[in-house]
């Protein structure tokens, strides 16, 4: 079996957050299960969890709000973001917890300037309180077309979100970037924070996409310098093989002073 696995956390009181990409919670075998997602999320044990890709009230997937549906699948609280809104259908990213948690702020990425943009793009702000500290988490899914990953990136790093004077540390921003550690847009988001690859004491695989075959590392987690990265990886497991197009990235940390 491939190296792409950490689930024990290394230390009583660590907490774990874990970024995914759910596809609509749609798999690889193009079936909808919700709870087949909540049983692959429940099994990391994640205190925070960052979603992707999420329907709500889309006459696609059931009519189901999977945001919720999700959330209450694992006791936690959950705020959502639509990126993308017709009528009643919405579409976007969420962030979950089982921490004091309050939503900061939620809103749209800039597309191409002048050109319609392929799929609304969005970016999601909660603050989570672990043990007395608060934690700014942000999550995000950019566009597919470079040029447009740039302008959100650029508009990620900017006074809107991480050089927002409420953006105080520790901040942890993560989610699916749709771009690997050679592109314009990983430099702009590791010039603000630093990648938690890269400061993990435990690292294994963290290549999230295609799940059945994972060689390509485009969703990541930044982080600031007092958030202590313990574990890192991309758990490759016959569950999260086939419950979305990507796997998900899991991460252990402490906070330092």
């Amino acid at each position: 079996m491939r190296n792409h696995d950490v689930c024990v956390k290394f230390g009583p009181a660590m907490p774990r957050i874990l970024t995914y990409n759910v596809h609509g919670c749609i798999g690889t075998d193009r079936r909808l299960d919700v709870g087949r997602i909540v049983e692959a999320i429940a099994a990391f044990e994640p205190d925070i969890v960052a979603l992707q890709e999420l329907d709500v009230g889309r006459a696609r997937s059931g009519g189901v709000d999977q945001a919720h549906e999700i959330a209450r699948g694992l006791d936690m609280a959950c705020h959502f973001n639509a990126a993308l809104r017709v009528e009643e259908e919405q579409y976007g990213d969420a962030i979950l917890t089982s921490y004091p948690e309050r939503l900061v702020k939620a809103g749209p990425l800039p597309g191409l300037i002048g050109r319609m943009q392929v799929e609304s793009r969005g970016a999601l702000w909660v603050a989570v309180n672990i043990d007395g500290v608060e934690v700014q988490i942000i999550t995000a899914h950019l566009g597919l077309v470079p040029r447009e990953q740039r302008r959100q990136a650029a508009t990620l790093a900017g006074p809107d979100w991480l050089a927002c004077e409420d953006c105080r540390n520790p901040a942890i921003l993560l989610g699916d970037f749709n771009a690997t550690g050679a592109s314009i847009v990983y430099r702009t988001l590791a010039a603000r924070l630093t990648d938690a690859r890269r400061l993990a004491r435990h690292r294994a695989g963290t290549s999230t996409f295609p799940s059945a075959f994972p060689i390509l590392r485009i969703d990541h987690v930044f982080v600031t310098p007092d958030v202590r990265v313990t574990a890192i990886a991309a758990p490759y497991r016959p569950l999260t093989r086939i419950a979305s197009d990507h796997l998900p990235l899991v991460m252990d940390f402490e906070l330092t002073p």
